[in-house]
């Protein structure tokens, strides 16, 4: 799939007030500070979609941008560390929950994992829920330029190892860099599937 078109729609902090649902959406969703913008913005070929930051919690809402005219792909705040009150990520965490299990629409979710870390317990703790809740969704490994061909390959097998112990199916998995603009096309290809069968069962 080649991304001609991608606009900034709307954002919101209640999932009831998103776009109508009825085009399939992509969430991309990780721990603060993991490369999510960075990787929205390679992946769609416009280098300021998504607004980066070196504070993390930059993202607040849930963000929609139209691609091609003819799916959305969902920017979420991330989980986990942000200079925030409480009450703050209290909020964010309903916010997120409401959305994930609630929207229509939601075809998968792209959950970022920093490949530089082993499986660290907010991902995994993160990843049960969305088990749980039957929330299909795929890892996305960012900042493969930080290791070494072998050291990828390392840290791959070893994440996959360790949920192995949690999963009886591992989900399906991405490396990508958006500092060398690497990864990119196997999860558009993965969107388009998905695309195809979100048409044929309307």
């Amino acid at each position: 799939m080649k991304i001609q078109d991608a606009k900034y729609v709307m954002s919101n902090s209640d999932y009831r007030k998103c776009p109508s649902p009825d085009i399939p959406e992509y969430a991309f969703i990780g721990r603060s500070n993991v490369g999510k913008s960075s990787l929205i913005n390679m992946l769609t070929g416009k280098k300021s979609l998504a607004k980066t930051s070196q504070q993390p919690g930059k993202t607040q809402l849930i963000n929609h941008f139209i691609i091609n005219g003819s799916w959305y792909l969902v920017d979420l705040p991330g989980y986990g560390y942000a200079k925030v009150s409480k009450v703050e990520r209290d909020k964010w965490e309903k916010m997120i929950h409401d959305y994930l299990f609630q929207r229509t629409s939601l075809v998968c979710t792209f959950v970022l994992v920093d490949i530089r870390h082993s499986a660290l317990a907010t991902d995994l703790d993160f990843m049960q829920k969305l088990g749980e809740e039957g929330v299909p969704f795929h890892i996305i490994f960012t900042k493969a330029d930080k290791l070494k061909a072998y050291q990828i390959t390392t840290a791959v097998e070893a994440y996959k190892k360790k949920l192995e112990e949690i999963w009886e199916e591992v989900p399906p998995m991405f490396v990508t860099s958006a500092e060398k603009n690497e990864g990119s096309e196997p999860i558009l290809k993965t969107i388009e599937t998905y695309n195809a069968s979100f048409q044929k069962s309307e």
